[in-house]
């Protein structure tokens, strides 16, 4: 098996496993934190967010939007899957990072820095009613472009005559 396939398996595996951990907070996390009351919601996704900020979790989401754009490269003179693997590259770097940078990021620092136990009733549900459901349905639309990304990835490999 030749190193480039060996890449695009890596880059494979690193965008599943970006889209498992957007997809099962989708149908799972969100739905279970949505129970919670006000305090201990807020509470549990300011752990979540600190918790995130680990080394597993860097690795699969920047090694993906690192390895999707060298890998479109390393495969330029191959068709199809050049194509594929450029559009999982625009796929992931705009709906999942640039969503995440732009959206859920600033998001998480705010509420990081919102005081739960000196807050009032009033306070903690308006932050919980201006956070939750927006950072929901940003984290919907990562869902559903890192599950596009990682289709156009196996069909890349599908395509792959470089074994």
């Amino acid at each position: 098996m030749k190193m480039i396939t060996v890449l695009l398996i890596i880059t494979a595996v690193l965008t599943a496993l970006i889209a498992g951990l957007f997809y099962a907070y989708s149908c799972s996390v969100v739905l279970g934190l949505g129970k919670l009351s006000d305090p201990e919601y807020l509470k549990a996704v300011q752990n979540i967010n600190r918790e995130i900020l680990n080394p597993v979790f860097f690795m699969s989401f920047m090694g993906t939007a690192i390895l999707l754009p060298v890998s479109a490269f390393l495969f330029r003179s191959e068709q199809p899957v050049f194509i594929f693997l450029l559009l999982a590259t625009f796929s992931y770097l705009i709906g999942v990072f640039g969503v995440t940078v732009v959206g859920n990021v600033p998001m998480n620092n705010l509420l990081d820095q919102f005081d739960i136990s000196n807050s009032t009733t009033d306070a903690i549900k308006q932050m919980r009613d201006n956070f939750e459901n927006r950072w929901n349905f940003l984290n919907n639309i990562r869902t559903v472009f890192s599950v596009i990304t990682i289709a156009l990835v196996v069909c890349a490999c599908i395509w792959n005559k470089e074994v």
